[in-house]
């Protein structure tokens, strides 16, 4: 491996909606500052993103002062939506896991309702440190999440999405290709190493914080939804059942827990420790 370094960092207020791409990032325990602290719900306080409303991908969540957001998507007037008092809590359904939120606005509900054309609340999570604790298969007592799918950040390399589209590109649905490193919301994308190497990391730092590797990451049917579109296709899980699949998991990017807080930011060196 040349030399690897941080090429882009990416924070998404709300899961499933569009998030914004910093030159820095504060990382905390439970992931980077402002990751997933939001999340819509259906009725029956069931977690909706992309996988149920694709559209979802039009949306975008900006961060205001003090922890609050701007909802905005095509056609709809722009919200801005404080974060609520923690005063009551409602209970989320997160892929089968329960866990405590603070409702927003009904203003908030509302809009995000009007945009899906279904009945959707939105949700804050007030204290990460105490509400989501992380797959006890992988975990060290006391580790949590916020509404991230599984665990605290997500690695991909340049590498490894560029030997991905040679191979879609290789196949006889080309017209699906290239696809660009969104499709698949990683928290941190690393340029400088050689495809697939990410498999092999146990440990790594980006500057001066260290991560552990937990898991490679299992991919879904989000990742074939274009991102400044909305419209769905059959790549890549296409390409990754015939290259990338381990079992029933079809595998791009690496599942990271910081293991010391600190500042990451653009063009810091990475270091892969084991």
């Amino acid at each position: 491996m040349g030399y690897a370094e941080l090429q882009s960092i990416h924070v998404h207020p709300v899961k499933a909606l569009r998030g914004f791409s910093p030159r820095e990032a504060v990382v905390e325990p439970w992931g980077l500052a402002g990751d997933r602290r939001w999340v819509l719900i259906d009725d029956g306080g069931k977690v909706v993103t992309q996988r149920e409303q694709p559209r979802l991908a039009l949306a975008a969540a900006e961060p205001m002062p003090g922890g609050g957001i701007r909802l905005s998507a095509p056609g709809h007037e722009p919200l801005t939506v404080a974060v609520p008092e923690p005063t009551v809590t409602v209970p989320v359904d997160i892929f089968g896991t329960k866990v405590e939120a603070v409702l927003a606005a009904e203003a908030a509900h509302a809009w995000c309702s009007a945009y899906l054309g279904a009945g959707a609340r939105l949700v804050h999570m007030d204290d990460p440190a105490a509400r989501r604790p992380l797959d006890p298969d992988y975990a060290r007592p006391g580790e949590t999440v916020s509404f991230a799918d599984g665990y605290p950040l997500m690695v991909t390399t340049v590498a490894s999405l560029d030997s991905l589209n040679s191979l879609i590109a290789a196949g006889d649905r080309a017209a699906e290709g290239p696809l660009p490193m969104n499709r698949f919301r990683p928290s941190v994308v690393v340029a400088g190493t050689e495809p697939w190497a990410e498999d092999d990391w146990s440990r790594l730092a980006i500057g001066e914080v260290e991560f552990r590797v937990t898991k490679p990451c299992a991919r879904c049917v989000v990742t074939t939804t274009g991102q400044d579109t909305g419209v769905r296709g059959r790549e890549p899980l296409r390409t990754l059942g015939r290259y990338r699949r381990f079992g029933q998991s079809l595998l791009f990017g690496q599942n990271l827990v910081p293991l010391s807080p600190g500042v990451i930011r653009v063009g810091d060196p990475v270091r892969i420790l084991a």
